[in-house]
């Protein structure tokens, strides 16, 4: 009788092995994919707004989420804005920029 190390599997090898964990898994996910299905959706709730703080001005606070929705989707375009304002400046700073590039050069 030949020693073997121990805690392998004797008689298979270990691509066999990776495919009976692969298939292990593939069907505890088939198993558990039909319990996750079967449960009731819970319908989406927004958040309450939160009150106004003492002394804040009358239009400071939005009264729903979709006027918070629209001011951040707002806020967004002027940041897209301004971050394409390089784009519309090289017309300008191209005329002028191999002088800036020179005095640049002259620390």
């Amino acid at each position: 009788m030949t020693a073997r190390p121990f805690g392998r599997c004797h008689g298979m090898t270990k691509t066999q092995r990776m495919l009976a964990a692969l298939a292990l898994a593939g069907a505890a996910a088939g198993l558990a994919a039909p319990a996750a299905s079967a449960a009731p959706v819970s319908p989406l709730t927004l958040p309450d707004l939160p009150a106004a703080a003492p002394g804040m001005p009358a239009g400071a606070q939005p009264t729903s989420v979709q006027e918070i929705g629209s001011q951040l989707s707002a806020g967004a375009n002027q940041l897209n804005a301004l971050m394409a304002l390089p784009d519309h400046l090289a017309p300008v700073i191209a005329p002028v920029q191999p002088l800036t590039d020179l005095a640049g050069g002259l620390e």
